[in-house]
């Protein structure tokens, strides 16, 4: 039976990138059935809608979700697209992968609550957002991040702890949940983590942390694989799952043709292992090394090719 992939390109090169990664994605797997899901700042633009329960119905209709990037649409009283279906389909395991140079760190975020939980006052003289951190949130994105850590390996709590006091409930929990699961691991400031997981990102194969920090290292450890242009990530949930180019809209160069669509191809990589064909996920994986091994990359990574010439490339490898 058909598995159903919804595909939201979303704004800026998520329209560009994304239908390569859809092309990908056909040419490993015959029984995907790909069908569009319009949210995002240009949807707005043209309806002054940008999402609905229709659209959050439909997605959850999906056996998986591919997803492109949202421009938040210039409304105050708009939430966060994004944020707003990772809290409705409670995608609470945000994970972002990177290997590169024989290297591999994977960044487990927390991914419903934190400061991005949007509980917030605003009003002339006082802004004011509620970072909320919950037992239950942090125990089940710990569990998350302790189940794919491999034998010999150490898993990272990054906190801040010693300054922010709700960030003690989350390191406690992550100890509590770890050592139940006879899972070892270490803690780190999030700070001296940013600096220490580039010059010796051997030693965090694993890390977990809340949102917002997560949000920042992931986006550091991005730089041992040449860019924001080369990281996928998965939003997980009990039931739900979507995958994602971590770079976002990047509305700079949103139109040029210069987007590396390489993160979009890596995300349907990571939807392909999810729906547990892994045979596919290599295939993805090891084209997009083959073409930036040869040099026919975009100008993020050096070249001068490209969204589409890249993307005929990878779709070549195939």
């Amino acid at each position: 039976m058909a598995r159903k992939i919804a595909v939201v390109e979303g704004d800026g090169i998520g329209k560009e990138v994304i239908p390569v990664a859809v092309k990908a994605l056909e040419k490993v797997r015959d029984d995907l059935d790909f069908f569009p899901v319009d949210v995002g700042c240009t949807r707005w633009n043209r309806e002054g809608v940008a999402i609905d329960g229709n659209d959050i119905e439909a997605l959850r209709s999906a056996d998986a979700i591919l997803f492109g990037a949202i421009t938040t649409p210039p409304d105050p009283s708009y939430r966060s697209v994004v944020v707003r279906i990772r809290k409705e389909l409670d995608l609470y395991a945000n994970v972002r992968p990177v290997h590169a140079n024989g290297v591999s760190v994977t960044v487990v975020r927390e991914n419903t609550e934190g400061l991005y939980a949007g509980v917030e006052e605003i009003t002339p003289e006082r802004a004011t957002t509620l970072r909320i951190i919950t037992r239950k949130g942090s125990e089940r994105v710990a569990r998350f991040a302790c189940g794919i850590v491999q034998p010999g390996e150490t898993l990272t709590i990054g906190h801040k702890a010693n300054v922010i006091k709700a960030d003690t409930l989350f390191l406690n929990t992550c100890r509590e949940v770890a050592e139940s699961l006879g899972v070892q691991y270490q803690d780190r400031y999030i700070d001296a983590l940013c600096l220490d997981v580039l010059m010796h990102p051997g030693r965090y194969p694993v890390i977990v942390t809340e949102n917002m920090f997560g949000d920042i290292v992931s986006d550091v450890t991005a730089y041992l694989a040449g860019g924001l242009g080369m990281l996928p990530s998965a939003n997980i949930g009990d039931r739900y799952a979507l995958f994602e180019p971590v770079h976002g809209s990047a509305p700079d160069i949103a139109g040029k043709g210069i987007a590396n669509p390489s993160a979009a191809i890596l995300s349907a990589a990571l939807l392909a292992r999810h729906l547990g064909d892994d045979d596919s996920a290599v295939r993805l994986e090891k084209a997009v090394s083959s073409v930036i091994a040869s040099g026919n990359v975009t100008p993020d990574l050096g070249g001068n090719a490209t969204t589409e010439s890249m993307g005929r490339a990878i779709l070549a490898a195939l």
